[in-house]
C-alpha cells in the first residue's frame, strides 16, 4: 500500500471513529507502528489530526460563523446547557452577557427579578428589556451583523471601567492545548476583557466546540471557573477536562 493510500485510511478512520492508536492501525494496514507514528507525525504536521499518547483524535476543520438569529445546531443541548446556568445566576450585583447562540438561549429563560445585565449584544439586550425588573446596559461600539455583537474601542473603553460579579461567556471553539477561539479578531477582544473583568466566569459551550479550531485565541480553559456542556462530551474530552483546575457541568 501506497503511503498516501495509508494515510487517507488513518483519516477516514478518524473521521468515523474520532480516535485511532497506532497498534490497531498497523494491524489493520499491515505495516509496522513506527511507520503508522511516522504518518501520524506527517498528518499532524498537516494539521489534519491531533497525536495522542498511543494514537491520535480527529481535527475538525476551522470554524467559522452563522448569523445569530438562524442558528438551531444542537438545539435541544442548548436548552439544557441554559437551563443549568440560570442555577448560577446570583441574587444580586452585575452580571454581563457575552453574545452567541447559547448565551441567547439562556436570555431567552431569564427571570424577570432585580437583576443588573451588560452586555455586548443587542439581541440579548433587546430581549432582556422585555423583563421589567431586569435593568441592562450595553457598551456602545460597532455593531457586527452577523452576531449583533458591538465591538471596538468604545466598548473595550466602557468594559475597562468596569467589574462584574459573573461573566456568561460563548465560544466557537475550545481545545485544552489551543484554549478558547472565535473567528473574528475585534469579537475576541471583547471576550478577552470580560473574562479579565469578571469575578467569576461561566463558560456556555455545547458538545461540539470542544476540539473545534477558530482564528482568534482569546482565553485558555483554565481561565474560566465553569463549564457547562451537554451530556453528549465523549470520554476523550472529559478525561482532557478533568486534568486541569475547572469545574464541568454537565447538563
Amino acid at each position: 500500500m501506497l503511503a498516501a493510500e495509508r494515510q487517507q485510511r488513518l483519516l477516514e478512520e478518524l473521521r468515523t471513529f474520532g480516535r485511532i492508536s497506532a497498534a490497531g492501525a498497523a494491524e489493520m494496514l499491515g505495516t509496522s507502528t513506527e511507520t503508522i507514528r511516522k504518518d501520524l507525525i506527517l498528518l499532524e504536521n498537516r494539521g489534519l489530526l491531533r497525536r495522542v499518547h498511543g494514537g491520535a483524535l480527529h481535527v475538525a476543520p476551522m470554524t467559522f460563523e452563522s448569523d445569530v438569529t438562524t442558528r438551531s445546531e444542537n438545539a435541544e443541548e442548548k436548552e439544557r446547557i441554559a437551563v443549568a446556568a440560570l442555577e448560577h445566576l446570583p441574587d444580586g450585583g452585575a452580571v454581563v452577557i457575552d453574545a452567541g447562540s447559547t448565551t441567547q438561549a439562556f436570555v431567552d429563560r431569564f427571570p424577570n427579578r432585580p437583576l443588573r445585565v451588560y452586555t455586548n449584544a443587542l439581541a440579548i439586550a433587546s430581549t432582556l428589556a422585555s423583563r421589567s425588573q431586569v435593568k441592562v446596559s450595553t457598551f456602545g461600539g460597532q455593531v457586527r451583523p452577523v452576531t449583533t455583537a458591538q465591538v471596538g474601542p468604545m466598548a473595550l473603553r466602557a468594559i475597562e471601567r468596569m467589574d462584574f460579579d459573573i461573566a456568561f461567556v460563548g465560544t466557537n471553539a475550545i481545545s485544552v492545548e489551543r484554549g478558547l477561539a472565535t473567528p473574528d479578531e475585534d469579537e475576541a477582544a471583547m471576550k478577552a476583557a470580560l473574562i479579565e473583568h469578571a469575578e467569576r466566569t461561566v463558560l456556555l459551550a455545547d458538545h461540539t466546540k470542544f476540539a473545534q479550531r477558530s482564528l482568534v485565541t482569546y482565553a485558555q480553559v483554565t481561565d474560566v471557573d465553569l463549564i457547562i456542556t451537554g451530556t453528549e462530551l465523549d470520554a476523550t474530552h472529559r478525561a482532557e477536562l478533568a486534568e486541569l483546575d475547572v469545574e464541568v457541568e454537565f447538563a
